[in-house]
């Protein structure tokens, strides 16, 4: 279950805005740093984003999400500065919130195209975890400190989504400062401990065992 509307389309803006802003103020040099995603320098996961909003507004489904798509994204932007990058930025953002506002509450419960997720809400709230946790790679590799805001809760929710789809075992997510989500329905396991750790582990950035878990809470894997 994705948190609702509102905080989706809210928190989605607000994350693509603070990427923008982040990116736009790095140097050359920054761009072209190597990050803990494999072969993925700064500049390359800030072509990835935009160019993930970019297919998304302009209605290019297919094959979103796969290896060959991602590096087609990355390739059509290199060389771009920074400023062209967060510019690219601010522009798929406006016109994803004005294609979001065409949508009433059924469309926005209805299947997500080319089945990317189970609903097009879940779907938005995957494109918020998308550019929260790609901005965090980002910071990452620049020696920053991690950002603590709402899009970590849309980053349990939609991690919490995924392993129920991959049939992990049932459990609780009682993590803290933030509301419970469960994993399969719940059950009698409960997880606590703090939720950007969880998102780290739960997207293959950070070792599980560091939170008492084991590898198949990676949803990548």
């Amino acid at each position: 279950m994705a948190l609702p509307r509102d905080q989706i389309e809210k928190g989605l803006a607000e994350e693509l805005s603070t990427l923008s802003a982040l990116v736009r103020t790095l140097s050359a040099e920054e761009l072209a740093t190597a990050t803990r995603c494999d072969g993925w320098s700064v500049g390359d996961i800030a072509a990835h984003v935009a160019g993930t909003m970019a297919d998304i507004v302009a209605g290019n489904f297919d094959g979103l999400g796969t290896p060959e798509v991602t590096r087609r994204q990355v390739q059509e932007r290199r060389g771009r500065t920074a400023v062209e990058l967060a510019d690219e930025l601010d522009e798929v953002n406006l016109a994803s919130q004005e294609l979001l506002s065409a949508f009433d509450d059924t469309a926005w419960e209805a299947a997500a195209p080319a089945g990317l997720a189970q609903t097009v809400g879940a779907g938005v709230e995957s494109l918020w975890y998308d550019a929260f946790v790609h901005g965090d790679d980002i910071l990452d590799a620049l020696g920053r400190p991690s950002a603590r805001s709402e899009a970590i809760r849309a980053s349990v929710s939609h991690i919490a989504a995924i392993l129920t789809q991959q049939g992990w075992e049932p459990a609780h997510l009682e993590l803290d400062g933030i509301e419970t989500f469960d994993v399969s329905g719940g059950g009698s396991r409960t997880i606590t401990g703090d939720p950007l750790s969880f998102v780290l582990v739960g997207t293959g950035r950070a070792d599980p065992a560091t939170i008492g878990l084991d590898e198949t809470v990676n949803i990548y894997r």
